[in-house]
Order: C-alpha cells, then structure tokens, then sequence
C-alpha cells in the first residue's frame, strides 16, 4: 500500500496541472523544454539524466530532369565535397550574386550536416543511413519525429513516400516494424490509441464498428488502388539490407521482455491528416462528394499533461504494410495538390503520417506496458510566388505554408538561443498548428530528425540558399531526451466514457493480498521514513524550483519590458525624425511650386500687356514720315498763299485774303487738335508704359492684388478704346485738312478766264468752296468713318 501511495505521489509531480498553479503555467510551458523531473538529484534511483545530443539533419540532392537540363539549369550550383560538407555557388542572374557584387554577402557558402547524400543515392541507401536508428528506437518504446523540409520541387514526397516500385522511408520503415512484430501481433482491436498516450478499451460492438470501418475503407481500393499499392514482397527486393541489419540488432528484434520475464506483443495503429490553410483535416474521412459540403476541421486539444493532440482523429489497426500502404493511398487521395509554374503535383498542405505502437504483455487480457508514437511529416515547399506564378486560392495557400514554415524557424532559432542560460527567450510553439505539434519532440518527449531535399537549378538557388541558412541553425539545436525509468508507470487505461479503468488481478486471492511473510513486510515497512523524508526533500525543490522560475519569470518580463520601450522609444524617434523630413521636403516643394506660379503669373502679364502695346504701337518713323508730310502741305500751303496774295492787287484781292485767312484759321484749328489728340495719344502711350513697369515692379503682390490689375488691364482697354474713337475723330479731321488742301490746289491750278477777269474767277471760286465742300462732306460720311475705322493711331502699318 505504500508503494502505491508513492506512485501516486509521483505521478502527481508528473502531472503539471495538479502541481502547478494556473499563473505559473507561463513559466513552467514546454517553450524552456524542462520537465519537473529535472528538479530531482542525479543520483535518483527513479530519474537518469537526460541523453543530451544536437538535432540530426540529413541532405540529400535531387538529380537533375531533362527539362531542367534543356533549361540550362545545371549551373553548378552544389557540390558536395565529402559525405557531411557542401558548398553552394551564386549563379550570375541570382541575387546572391547582385548583392555580392555590390559588396554585401559571398557569393560561396559551405554547410555542414549530419549526412549528404548525393542524386545517385537510392532509397534503399538513403533508409538505411537516415531511418535505421528512428525505427530502431521506436520499436524500443521510443518517440520519434522525422520531418522533410525544402523548397517546392525538392523531392521531399517522393522521400517520404517513395513510388509503387521503389519504396520510400514510410513504406520502408513500416515494413521493418512489421517484420520485427512477425509472430507477436496483438490480433485484437479492443485497445486503441486515446488521447496523446492513452488507452481505450473498447467493447465488443465498438470493436465490430472498428472492423466495419477498417474494412470500408480498404474495399474502396480494390477496384483503382491496387495497381499503385507498394507491396511488402516489392519492398523487400530493394530493402533487404536494411531488413537484415536492423533484425539483427538485438535491441529491435530481440526477445523484449517484462518485468516478470514474459514475453511481449504489439499493436500498431496508424493515422494520417493534413494541415492545410491553418486547418487540420482527415485525410482518412471519405471526401465529400458534393462540392458545397465541406470537410470537417479538427481541433488540437491538450490533455492533462500538456501534451497536444488531434481531438476525433481517426486511427485504424494494421496487420501488415499492405494494408498501411492501402491506407497510405486512400489518404493521398484526399491530400491537397495542386499545380504550379514549377510542380505539376505540389503538395499544398503539411501531411503527417503517424504510427503508434502498443506494447502489450502476452496474456488473454493484456496490459499495455508502452506506447510509442513515430510521425513523418512532408512540409509542403516553401516557394515565392513570382516564381510559381500562383494567384487565387494557390497565392492563400503559398502564404500559409510560408508563414508556418516561418513560424517553425523562428521556434527552431528559439530553442537554439535558449541553450544558453543567459540568452533564454520564449519558443512560439503555439503561433502554428504545425508546430503545437511538434513541441513534445523538441522537448524532451520524442527524438526528432529533419530531412533536407534541395535542387540543384540555378533559378531556386535563392531559395536553396534560404533553406540550407535555416538547416544550419536546426543542426545546432541540442535535444535533452528524457529516458522512461519508471516502469511501473504506464499508460492509463479508460473506458468508453473515458474515465480511467482500476484493473485488480482476478487471480491473486484476498489471502495473498493480506499476506503477513515477513520478509514482504521487512520490504515495505523498512523505508517508510526514508520514502517520505524523500518526498519531502523533492517538496521543496520543487518549491525552490518554482520560486526560481518566477523570479526568472520577473525577471524576462521586465527585461522584454525595459526592451519593448527602449524600442518604442527608438521607433518614435525613428518616425519624428521621418516626419520633420518629409516636411521639409513639402515645404521645399509648395515653395518651388508658389515660386513658379508666380513667375507663371508675371510672364503671363508682361505678354498682355506688350500685346495691348504692340497692338497701339506706332513706329517712330512712320510718325515721323507723317508728320514731314504735314509740314510739307503746310509750306505748300503758305507758299500758295503768298502766290495768292501777290495776284490779288484789287479789292477782289482782300476778299480772297479774307477768305484764305478764314481758311488757314481753320487749318490751324485742326492742327490744334491734331496736336492735342497726339498729346493725348502720347499720354496714353507713357502711361500703358508706365503701368507695365509698375506691373514688372509689383510682381511679388500680383497674387494678392491680381483683381485689380485685372481692373486696371480693363481701364487700359477703355483708354486704348478711346484712343480708337479719337484716332477715328483726327482722321475726320484730316480728311477735313485734306479736301481743303485739295480745294486750294484747285484755285492754284485753275487759270483765270480772260473774259470775266482775274478777280471774278477768284470770287466764283471762293464763293462755290463751302457748297462743294458741304456737299463732298454728306455726300462720304460713312466713308470718312469707315476709313478712320480701318486706319490705326497715328497711321500704323
């Protein structure tokens, strides 16, 4: 009884949420990857220390297609210079090599991995040098995870799955399991996987719906399946090496007892799902056969302890590799491909292909001693999609399988960082579903290894050269394996209704029970005061333990704080800074752009305004010509006159006198007006100038006072109007100057008539003038002001 109160005891410790309060629960998550266990003393007679080694990372190089070699993609890309190093080269057009001609990076990297295989490697080279010991430690009762990571077209499926001819490392390890089983299969399906390391013991019509389900499901590839089946017969012709060495070694085949030196049995149960777009489906669920009834999505769940499962996953007992193999093809069937610019069948979703095995005692009604659980996962590619060309639904699902592969570096670059004490950091182990899966291998509850597949084209070598970055941080995570000591603690058995199951063994009598030998009682009731000073001690470490976590805890928090504000400070700054640059530079450019509009206005102005003088611009010399030919008439005139006075010796004489004189005072008259509307003429023409100076002078204020310029241009086109009306009036007038001109020649042309006499020709002429002249003037007044209409100021051409 109380070695049972003491497994009771420890399998409280081991349970972290009966230990463990809600708020520490942040302290004590899998992301330190420490379990409670490490808080006992080395020299435990429960506990070992953990086996302590770096992540396994295997690589093997896809050889070339012959489209890829028409392409020219063989460039030279990879080589491998031994079997752990290789070294890649930047083709020309890559941007490695821009960036290395630009002085940033090599254009040479050289890597290093557990084991490279080379394109010439075969499937079965590549088990035996990868899988052996994975398989080799599950069927000894040990977790494993293998996982294939590279870019799309890298050949990571055909690794894991292999063809119908030639196997891969999930038909090939299947294979193995079974012939280390051969002859100790557990028949029976009334114990099946529950939970993450559960047992449920199934009733007689449950078991019969398991056989129903197992059989429906195998039937539905009689008809198209069987062709593409991997038998376990063709299987064996390409694996026999690896059969035999793994038979042979004594800690996979050997006869694995118990306790009491009874011989063991297995059962192998078998899953298969994909995570695709962040949801979780079975791919062993018959597919919806309407188009707008979609698969149900699963949800992750944690039990108990922690540790995270498929909640209503469906898993099928196996009796051999063909019918994994059957199970293996129904599931593809239902798996998300597609097909892209650079594969015709890429896998679109991250599918896990999970194996548990039980290991039973040999009795009619067994108990489970182990259960052991082997994933290997195909990552779908990480692609860009300007290379892949994907848009729609194709672009939705690159961006979910980049953003978890993402996520799974950055826990990979987090627990790399947390091997050192000082540099702990948290492990975002819940930001992905791929991920949460993963967190038990990479903390201590399973051995995980991690297949890389490249190419060797120089249009991925970008690309390549991102995944062998990220291949060279995982080699460097180092794995604390936990090792299973307590074999008294095994799985727990539960019910339909999953509450766990108290088995007694029917055969020990009450006697037996209660029986008084005194060496049994020597045995239990020597160490009653040890076993709790024991307990006691573990207590307090415990305590001690979970006190140092929280001041550890304290600590990060205010360290991630002090951090978290540094940068906000710095990102304030950083945006300030921005801001005050950027308006500067608006400023500048609203200045430059004020600047021209204001040269835009001025030039704009100055061309109005010399267009309004240009169109009332006289030239000097045609002004002057003008002006000559006045002064010619005027001396013509005069000279007329003195002719005209000496002919007049007579009274007749003064009335001519009188008459030229009235005439000359009238020509005087319009040469005075002639002379005050050039006056004016010229006022005009000194104050347009002087309007476009004070235009040239007062460019600065043309934005504010544009609109009374815009009056004052409208004052100067009134003037220049006015001009007009007072160039047509000195045209009248001169045409007045003209006609009389003309009448004057007239009497200077005319000779006197010898009968009437020399005075009385001058008197009829001086008499009939204004007749004529009234006459000629009603007669064209409409011509004298179409003419003064036509002619500009001052007889522009």
């Amino acid at each position: 009884m109380l070695m049972m109160h003491f497994a009771s005891r420890v399998m409280d410790i081991r349970d972290e949420s009966s230990v463990y309060p809600a708020e520490l629960s942040s302290v004590l998550d899998p992301p330190a990857c420490s379990t409670i266990i490490d808080a006992l003393d080395s020299d435990s007679v429960l506990l070992s220390d953990p086996a302590s080694h770096p992540l396994k990372v295997y690589l093997r190089v896809r050889p070339f297609s012959k489209a890829e070699l028409a392409s020219n993609e063989a460039q030279g890309c990879v080589t491998i210079e031994n079997g752990e190093l290789v070294s890649l080269r930047a083709p020309k057009d890559s941007s490695t090599m821009k960036n290395c001609e630009r002085g940033i990076g090599q254009s040479v990297h050289k890597f290093t991995f557990t084991r490279i295989f080379g394109h010439e490697t075969s499937q079965a080279e590549f088990f035996e040098g990868t899988m052996k010991e994975v398989v080799n430690s599950f069927s000894d009762g040990q977790n494993g995870l293998v996982f294939t990571y590279g870019v799309t077209n890298a050949g990571k499926t055909f690794t894991i799955q292999g063809t119908p001819k030639d196997g891969g490392i999930l038909p090939r390890s299947l294979d193995v399991i079974f012939s280390h089983m051969k002859g100790r299969q557990y028949r029976r399906m009334n114990l099946k996987p529950y939970l993450s390391n559960d047992i449920m013991k199934l009733e007689a019509a449950q078991v019969k719906q398991e056989e129903s389900m197992k059989a429906s499901l195998l039937s539905s590839l009689k008809e198209d399946g069987m062709k593409s089946v991997p038998s376990s017969s063709n299987l064996k012709q390409s694996m026999s090496t690896s059969c035999e060495s793994i038979s042979n070694d004594g800690s996979v085949c050997g006869s694995l007892e118990c306790e009491d030196g009874d011989a063991v049995q297995f059962s192998a149960w078998v899953a298969f799902f994909e995570i695709y777009n962040e949801y979780v489906y079975d791919l062993l669920d018959q597919f919806p056969s309407s188009k707008n009834q979609k698969r149900p999505a699963l949800k992750i769940c944690d039990d108990q302890s922690g540790n995270s499962y498929v909640k209503d996953l469906k898993w099928i007992n196996i009796a051999s590799t063909e019918e994994a193999c059957k199970i293996l093809q129904f599931g593809n069937k239902n798996r998300s491909l597609a097909s892209t610019r650079m594969n015709q069948q890429s896998s679109r979703s991250h599918s896990i292909f999970t194996v548990r095995l039980l290991k039973l005692t040999a009795d009619d009604d067994p108990r489970v001693l182990t259960v052991s659980e082997m994933s290997l996962c195909d990552l779908a590619g990480s692609e860009r999609c300007n290379k892949t060309q994907t848009v729609g639904d194709r672009l939705k699902e690159a961006g979910n399988i980049n953003n978890s592969l993402l996520i799974l570096g950055k826990c990979i670059g987090a627990l790399k960082q947390s091997q050192n004490p000082k540099k702990a950091s948290y492990v975002p182990f819940r930001e992905s579903k791929l991920t949460r899966l993963f967190q038990p291998f990479f903390c201590g509850k399973g051995k995980a290894c991690m297949i890389v597949n490249i190419n060797q084209c120089a249009s991925t070598y970008d690309e390549t050269l991102h995944v062998m970055k990220f291949s060279a941080v995982a080699k460097q995570v180092v794995q604390s394996i936990q090792p299973r000591n307590f074999e008294f603690m095994g799985p727990r058995m539960v019910g339909k209704d999953g509450k766990v199951i108290t088995e007694i063994d029917p055969n020990i009598s009450v006697e037996e029970l209660l029986s008084d030998d005194e060496d049994e009682e020597l045995d239990v009731t020597m160490n009653p005061e040890d076993l709790l000073k024991k307990i006691e001690e573990v207590r307090e470490k415990l305590l001690a333990e979970r006190q140092s976590k929280l001041v550890l805890e304290l600590q990060i928090r205010k360290e991630m704080g002090e951090a978290m504000y540094q940068q906000m400070v710095d990102l304030d700054e950083t945006w300030s800074k921005r801001f005050e640059d950027l308006k500067e530079t608006h400023e500048e450019q609203l200045e430059s752009r004020l600047e021209m509009y204001k040269k835009a206005i001025k030039n704009h102005a100055y061309r109005q305004a010399m267009d309004e003088l240009e169109e009332n611009y006289v030239p000097l010399d045609e002004f002057q010509a003008e002006q000559e030919k006045v002064e010619e008439k005027e001396q013509r005139i005069q000279e007329l006159e003195i002719a005209l006075g000496l002919r007049n010796p007579s009274g007749e004489e003064e009335t001519s006198q009188g008459a030229l004189e009235a005439l000359t005072k009238r020509c005087q008259d319009k040469e005075k007006v002639i002379a005050t509307l050039k006056a004016q003429v010229q006022g005009i023409k000194e104050e347009a100038s002087l309007t476009a100076m004070k235009l040239n002078e007062e460019n600065q204020f043309l934005k504010q006072h544009l609109k009374i310029k815009e009056q004052e241009v409208k004052g100067l086109q009134s003037l220049a109007e006015r001009a007009i009306q007072l160039e047509a009036s000195v045209t009248e007038l001169q045409a007045e100057v003209d006609q009389s001109r003309k009448l004057l020649s007239s009497v200077e042309v005319c000779e006197p008539k010898p009968k009437k006499g020399l005075f009385s020709n001058i008197r009829n002429t001086m008499g009939g003038t204004p007749k004529r002249m009234a006459s000629k003037t009603q007669e064209k007044p409409e011509e004298v002001s179409a003419t003064s209409r036509k002619r500009p100021l001052l007889s522009r051409k």
